[in-house]
């Protein structure tokens, strides 16, 4: 219900809002009273919203290979061979197409990838995924793939099958790019500058997901529920461990109860929190009466601070006492592991099925001399 809350809230503000759904639940429309189908639908002033669906998003790449490879002819056909309708969903694909779906909403490259089609622009994307899972890895994929990216380039030019086979995929990917109204500018080369040009492209998603006021994250917790809260904290955990930050907290307030508004989650604490009004799904909605609710007072107050206020900063050096902080809620010190590579430049935290690089400035550089877990940070000692 607060994503609702929040799809409301943003458009009663003037913001041009787009709700996007990847998944077969029709409570949306339901909530919304609007159906809703692959491409963008206007539901009421500044709302909009689109629904997903992976199946459909697979074809449009495969039929611009198709038509890139006509021209080239580098497949002899064989790609043309492929029907497209007959192709399944395979695991890992949502979240894929996902990604590309929300970068064309989003342009978040759009400075750095030529494009020559237009499109719909948006102020706000909420996004409800497949799952907190899926939408995790989401988030950390822009800075887990620069490694594999740079291991990529390792194999394209210092390998004898990477020069080979290099160059004509790369033109296969320039001109389906091309055709579909993206260029990167690549000139049929494979070169240092391409490979720092993608380079760019990762570093920049991966900031743009680490900047609060561009990439808002909420936890949503049952107060009522140590298991809920436990997992809330665990999930803000391993939002940090991505790349990402918290913004806050939401939590369903009690039915009948005005007691809650303007209080806080104790448990989130000093991270903001609020509660959201506890709404029967079993009439029509009145999304106004809704909106003018206490409790809706209070998270559309969270909404609004936390879209210019600055989240926890999950890391934090001090060169003096040569300390580094990390925020770990939701796990105990069992259940991190420490790693350094590469000259003790860096630090490799694994932890919730997450692993993160922290860089650490030159006056820290140097070997890990102990580390204690005290209010939900991991206080690292360096030598």
């Amino acid at each position: 219900m607060k994503l609702f809350l929040s799809y409301q809230h943003y458009a009663m503000s003037g913001l041009k809002t787009c709700l996007v759904i990847h998944s077969q639940d029709p409570t949306a429309e339901y909530l919304l009273n609007c159906k809703i189908g692959t491409s963008p639908k206007t539901c009421d002033d500044n709302l909009s919203a689109v629904r997903l669906e992976t199946t459909k998003m697979l074809l449009e790449p495969l039929n611009k290979l198709k038509q890139a490879d006509a021209r080239l002819n580098m497949t002899q056909g064989v790609l043309e061979g492929i029907v497209g309708e007959e192709l399944g969903v395979l695991p890992g694909m949502d979240s894929i197409f996902s990604s590309l779906a929300l970068e064309q909403l989003v342009g978040f490259f759009e400075n750095m990838v030529r494009q020559n089609r237009k499109k719909e622009k948006f102020d706000i994307i909420i996004y409800d995924g497949m799952s907190t899972e899926e939408t995790i890895r989401m988030i950390g994929t822009t800075s887990k793939a620069r490694l594999y990216l740079k291991y990529l380039r390792n194999l394209a030019e210092k390998t004898d099958l990477g020069r080979l086979a290099s160059p004509s995929l790369l033109r296969l990917a320039e001109e389906a790019l091309t055709l579909s109204g993206s260029n990167l500018n690549l000139n049929g080369n494979m070169s240092a500058e391409i490979w720092d040009l993608l380079e760019q492209v990762l570093g920049r998603g991966s900031k743009i997901f680490a900047e609060p006021k561009r990439f808002g994250c909420y936890v949503v917790v049952d107060r009522n529920s140590p298991a809920s809260m436990a997992s809330a904290l665990r999930y803000w955990g391993c939002i940090i461990q991505a790349g990402a930050q918290v913004s806050g907290a939401f939590a369903l307030a009690s039915p009948n109860s005005s007691r809650e508004s303007g209080a806080t989650i104790e448990n989130f604490s000093p991270s903001p929190s609020a509660f959201v009004p506890h709404i029967s799904v079993g009439a029509h909605l009145d999304w106004n009466k809704i909106m003018r609710d206490s409790h809706s007072e209070s998270a559309r107050n969270l909404l609004t601070i936390t879209a210019h206020k600055a989240s926890i900063p999950p890391v934090t050096f001090d060169p003096t006492n040569k300390i580094v902080t990390l925020l770990m809620p939701g796990f105990d010190k069992s259940e991190i592991k420490l790693y350094q590579f590469r000259g003790g430049s860096e630090l490799l935290v694994e932890a919730g099925d997450q692993r993160r690089v922290i860089r650490l400035p030159s006056q820290l550089q140097g070997k890990v001399g102990g580390a204690k877990f005290a209010d939900r940070s991991l206080v690292i000692t360096m030598r």
